[in-house]
């Protein structure tokens, strides 16, 4: 790697407002992809660049450099058309567990790559590990097998696919770098181009448990990404959702695994089902399946009905390693050893589940990380009992927290204790989804 710029003259002009040149952002991928620039250099890169921002001129190559850092996917000889789905993070959110088998039944290739946890919000790799024996992690050859085969996979980031993103992913989140226009954008669509895709929709998440907590901010990132896909030639579509609260009951790890299996059953929360079936349908229409809304959701829900969905996640299960037991027996799913309910203080009605402090909660207690090397639990976590708008007498549980270590109960109780708002009359919930990009 060419030593003819200096990390550290970099670092300081980006932090002092300046531009860094295309050629200046290819260098600095690479030489943190083949270990010449340490993490501490990279972090503080990082946070000159979540403070400073990407223009349009640096935000295109710096993408570029983390895609071609290296291999990329070929799957053009696969005549079923690959659309893929990405969320931008949020609580609760196992949305993608329970939609791409839904989507591979209908006839669309799902060569799902997904992400860790990044600061309060899970990530599906976490928790799709927690099903026994279950390997996200896959060389592009078997990658590609496994799509073959089945028309879905559900994997990581391997060594030699997109190395950078895969390490500036896990840098982030451990240096508070996470929430940036530019660099979720970066992050995700390098991975997703990497893909050989012909078609991309993205759950792009606005509230307290979302990265962009206003629709304005949600709106120029799904723009961003809209417009990073159509420079090569991958036609994305774009759903902004609401994260006020979480997704479905579950928030942890195997406990959510368990929540999608019952979405596949045709049970489980209908909050989780219904924005499944809204971007199954954006899935449908982009990979060209059908032109008609109305018969995507049939298709759609046929899969569930049929049981056909749920067939297709057992048999990618077996084909990546895991259990498929654990489809008819959840007692092969870890649960936490001990249980604490939390309690309404007042009598009324939810008018507030605050999905960020349940998802900082939640990794605190384990189900999460806040440093990039610590272990995942996956039998911690929380399930709601009480949400927007429910009501709710003096002393009923709003919530159940499965924990193991009484120490960090106890540092979590006040961020659970102030989630929760009761008022005296039902207020009126946002919609599911609150707009469209694309």
């Amino acid at each position: 790697m060419s030593s003819r710029f200096s990390i550290g003259e970099l670092i300081e002009r980006k932090r002092d407002g300046g531009s860094l040149s295309p050629d200046e952002l290819r260098w600095i991928v690479g030489a943190y992809a083949e270990g010449a620039i340490p993490d501490y250099q990279m972090a503080a890169l990082l946070m000159a660049l979540y403070i400073r921002g990407l223009d349009s001129a640096e935000l295109i190559p710096w993408t570029e450099a983390i895609l071609h850092s290296g291999e990329l996917l070929d799957l053009s000889h696969i005549d079923a058309p690959k659309i893929d789905k990405h969320s931008t993070g949020g609580v609760g959110d196992k949305i993608s567990i329970a939609l791409a088998p839904m989507v591979a039944t209908c006839g669309v290739a799902v060569p799902m790559m997904s992400g860790r946890g990044l600061g309060h919000t899970g990530g599906t790799l976490d928790k799709l590990e927690s099903i026994p024996g279950f390997r996200t992690r896959l060389e592009p050859r078997e990658f590609t097998r496994i799509v073959e085969r089945h028309g879905l996979v559900l994997a990581g980031q391997s060594e030699t696919l997109v190395p950078a993103d895969r390490m500036l992913y896990a840098l982030r989140d451990a240096t508070g770098t996470v929430s940036s226009v530019p660099l979720i954008a970066s992050s995700i669509m390098s991975k997703k181009l990497a893909e050989d895709l012909d078609g991309l929709v993205l759950d792009v998440k606005v509230g307290s448990g979302a990265f962009m907590a206003n629709e304005a901010a949600a709106r120029q990132l799904a723009e961003t990404m809209v417009e990073l896909g159509a420079g090569h030639g991958t036609p994305v579509r774009a759903l902004l959702t609401d994260m006020d609260q979480p997704l479905g009951l579950a928030v942890g790890n195997a406990n959510e695994i368990a929540e999608s299996l019952d979405v596949l059953t045709g049970e489980g929360p209908d909050d989780v089902r219904d924005l499944a079936l809204h971007l199954g349908i954006e899935m449908l229409l982009l990979g060209g399946v059908t032109t008609d809304r109305d018969e995507a959701r049939r298709l759609l829900e046929e899969a569930i009905g049929s049981g056909r969905a749920l067939a297709k996640l057992a048999a990618v299960i077996e084909a990546q390693g895991g259990d498929p037991r654990v489809i008819e027996d959840r007692s092969l799913l870890v649960q936490g050893p001990n249980w604490y309910e939390v309690a309404s203080p007042r009598a009324g009605f939810v008018s507030a589940c605050d999905a960020r402090d349940i998802g900082v909660a939640s990794v605190r207690l384990g189900a999460g990380r806040s440093r990039k090397e610590d272990p995942i639990d996956p039998a911690v976590g929380i399930t709601i009992l009480a949400k927007r708008g429910a009501p709710v007498e003096k002393g009923q549980p709003l919530a159940r927290v499965a924990y193991r270590d009484a120490d960090r109960l106890e540092a979590v109780l006040p961020l659970l204790e102030r989630a929760w708002s009761i008022a005296e009359e039902l207020s009126e919930s946002p919609p599911l989804v609150i707009g469209r990009v694309g």
